[in-house]
This record gives C-alpha cells, sequence and structure tokens, in this order.
C-alpha cells in the first residue's frame, strides 16, 4: 500500500541511507501517491530531504500531469516513472509534460506490449525486418518516440542485458515508426 505520510517517508529514507551505507541518495522516488495523505504534503518531505542534502534529485512515479504539475511548484523534479509501452500509452500527456520541462520519463513495464496480441504481431514483423528480436523493437520504438526516455526493462540474465542494451543501436524507418505508433493502445 502506498503510504505518503512525511514521517514515515523520513523514516524510509533514513532506513535506505543507512542500508546502502552512503550519507546521500542520487535519486529518490516517490512510488505513488497516497489517497490518505495530502500529495503536497509528501512532496514537501521530499523538498526536504532535498535541501538537507540527503537526495539529490527527486522523481515520481505514477502521477498525473496535475500531480507533476503540483510538485514541481515544490521542488525541482527530475523524473517521472509511469506506466508507458507501445501498446499502453495512457500517460500520453505525462510524457509530453515531461518533454516540454526536460524531466527524464522512465517507462515502467516497457516491455508488456508483447503480451498484447495486436502489438507483438507489429513488433515481430519489424523485428525480423531488423534482425532484432520484438523486446528489442518495443525499446527502440520507446527511445525514438521522446528525448526524455530512459526505459528500466528488467533482466534476468547477461544475454538479456546485453540484448536490451543492443536496442539502442537499432534505428527504424519512419514507416516503422509510423506502423508502430498506430498501434491502438490498450
Amino acid at each position: 500500500l502506498p503510504c505518503g505520510d512525511p514521517d514515515v517517508l523520513h523514516n524510509q529514507l533514513l532506513c535506505s541511507l543507512d542500508r546502502l551505507g552512503v550519507d546521500q541518495i542520487d535519486l529518490y522516488q516517490f512510488h505513488r501517491p497516497d489517497p490518505a495523505t495530502p500529495f503536497a504534503d509528501s512532496v514537501h518531505a521530499f523538498a526536504e530531504m532535498k535541501d538537507a542534502g540527503k537526495i539529490r534529485h527527486v522523481g515520481l512515479s505514477n502521477v498525473s500531469v496535475a500531480q507533476l504539475d503540483e510538485a514541481r511548484e515544490i521542488v525541482d523534479i527530475a523524473t517521472v516513472q509511469n506506466r508507458y509501452n507501445v501498446a499502453n500509452r495512457d500517460d500520453e500527456a505525462v510524457l509530453e509534460a515531461c518533454d516540454a520541462a526536460d524531466i527524464g520519463f522512465m517507462p515502467w513495464g516497457p516491455l508488456y506490449a508483447v503480451d498484447d496480441a495486436a502489438a507483438n504481431e507489429v513488433l515481430v514483423e519489424i523485428g525480423e525486418a531488423n534482425d532484432a528480436s520484438p523486446q528489442q523493437i518495443a525499446l527502440t520504438w520507446l527511445l525514438e518516440h521522446s528525448a526524455v526516455m530512459l526505459p528500466i526493462p528488467g533482466t534476468s540474465s547477461v544475454a538479456h542485458l546485453e540484448a536490451n542494451v543492443a536496442a539502442a543501436g537499432l534505428s527504424l524507418t519512419d514507416e516503422e515508426m509510423a506502423r508502430l505508433d498506430a498501434i491502438d493502445p490498450q
């Protein structure tokens, strides 16, 4: 369950610093707004952590454009982590807001598109034309879709990691991008 209580957030930061054995965390992300705590109160806690030098950058997860705007009135936001992939673009407006403000957008579930039959069919076809896997094409689409995109695919092996990294070296044609853009998001 999400917990945005400022006291709990401060305590969790102290636990994280201790567990990691560091004095400062480079990027500390607020995982999810807590419906039981005013959003601004939670964000103010992150601003206090940053002002105290305990965190260098503040990130948000699972937020709307309105919440992003509200948070930016309180503290600089470095990243937003929302669900986004070629088959799920519910947060396109959040991505656009991040793009306009030069805020990194870290889509979680970037490879979930391969679980969508219609999307996977297009990913497979484009992958075959590029000697690449559907997963690599899904990552390449994300990287070419926005300059602030920072996909965070999971990996289970060195080979999988290498395949994910190789996606950054691929390039899609305008026609291939258009085919992927035309996938009806679920």
